[in-house]
């Protein structure tokens, strides 16, 4: 079942016309909801969005950070979620769970994605089928019982779902470890899924040997291209996935910033490849990143691994350092870059008409097991 459903009540506003418009008028006219609807309207914004996106928000974070300020706002009608399909769908199932309908007598609040098409090809790698799939064939091999199933939250409410059914757990790049060490303290296996490189980069660094995390290829017929007895040395099952932003950025990338800048400090994001991270000074998700920067002295060098325009807005923002993109060629994330100025005025004022066009509303079922894993998410540190 589709969790996007389209529920425009009547004639929308056509979204040609707003194309030809420039910035000034179109933040103008989204400044104009924003001050009509007040607190009713909350716009939250990715920090990979555009800056004139991200000036439009009232709130801006990475994954983790917005789930949490979806599940904690008690005032919003409606939430204009800037980023990409799965942070809109998590974002539905945190506002509309039940003690938050039960406090609003049953209305939900309606949350919309300005552009249908800003998806995530690393949520993409993973569908509800060949997950399924895997855990029939795992269940032929060991017991999966004993088995923890983790998804990144780049992942579909179906995948959230599937490991809310199974008492397993979502996790983000801020809390990959502890939501491992969760899972290790009740079972011995784990599931990780879909993005390998931050399962492996975490579960390394806390000691876990490679030869104990086989990757599960959904392409492959058999044991996901594994025999019996790497399944069952398995400590940590790593699917086969990656985000195409970072896995552009390579060893040699590094090895260059260093010899031309010398005491550069190298900074990346965990989805990035092993080989990446081991040469790296700091890993972390896109608030530690962030933090690091704004927490470093006057002077000092950064080589940067995560999307563009985040990079880009730190240089902006850090004057006093000296602040580089790690990759040589343009890497951001062509979805998130689909939420322009364009596609936010016109969702918002056909959401102020009564019009409200790209709802994501996550089915009942999906989102009632989606919440089970979600919550659990937000309880580990």
């Amino acid at each position: 079942m589709s969790t996007t459903t389209d529920q425009t009540m009547s004639p929308a506003f056509d979204l040609q016309p707003y194309k030809s418009l420039d910035r000034e008028v179109l933040t103008a006219r989204i400044q104009a909801v924003r001050d009509a609807m007040g607190p009713r309207l909350l716009i939250l914004g990715h920090h990979y969005q555009q800056d004139e996106v991200i000036a439009m928000s009232d709130l801006r974070g990475d994954s983790y950070k917005l789930s949490e300020l979806a599940a904690a706002d008690e005032q919003c009608e409606a939430i204009a979620f800037c980023g990409v399909h799965f942070m809109a769908e998590t974002a539905d199932i945190l506002a509309n769970r039940p003690e938050r309908l039960a406090q609003r007598n049953g209305r939900r609040v309606t949350v919309i994605l300005p552009d249908l098409a800003a998806g995530c090809s690393l949520a993409d790698m993973a569908e509800i089928d060949q997950v399924e799939d895997c855990w029939q064939q795992l269940a032929e091999v060991i017991d999966v019982d004993d088995v923890m199933p983790i998804t990144y939250v780049n992942s579909a409410a179906s995948l959230k779902a599937f490991c809310g059914q199974r008492g397993g757990i979502v996790c983000t790049s801020a809390n990959a470890e502890a939501a491992l060490k969760w899972a290790f303290a009740r079972r011995s296996r784990v599931l990780f899924f879909p993005d390998q490189h931050l399962g492996r980069n975490t579960a390394r660094a806390m000691g876990i040997p490679l030869d104990e995390m086989p990757v599960w290829n959904p392409h492959e017929q058999e044991l996901g291209g594994n025999t019996d007895e790497t399944i069952r040395h398995s400590r940590v099952l790593l699917w086969q996935g990656h985000c195409s932003v970072h896995q552009m950025f390579l060893p040699q990338h590094v090895r260059e910033f260093r010899e031309t800048y010398p005491g550069i400090k190298i900074l990346v994001h965990p989805e990035c490849q092993m080989e990446v991270a081991d040469q790296a000074d700091v890993i972390g998700s896109t608030g530690k990143i962030i933090r690091a920067v704004e927490e470093s002295p006057p002077g000092t060098k950064w080589a940067i691994g995560t999307e563009l325009h985040l990079v880009h807005r730190l240089k902006h923002e850090h004057p006093e350092q000296e602040i580089h993109f790690l990759s040589p060629l343009v890497c951001m994330c062509a979805t998130m870059y689909r939420i322009d100025l364009p596609h936010l005025c016109w969702s918002l004022e056909n959401l102020a008409a009564g019009t409200p066009v790209n709802v994501i509303a996550v089915d009942d079922q999906t989102a009632r097991w989606s919440l089970e894993a979600l919550q659990r998410m937000l309880q580990i540190r």
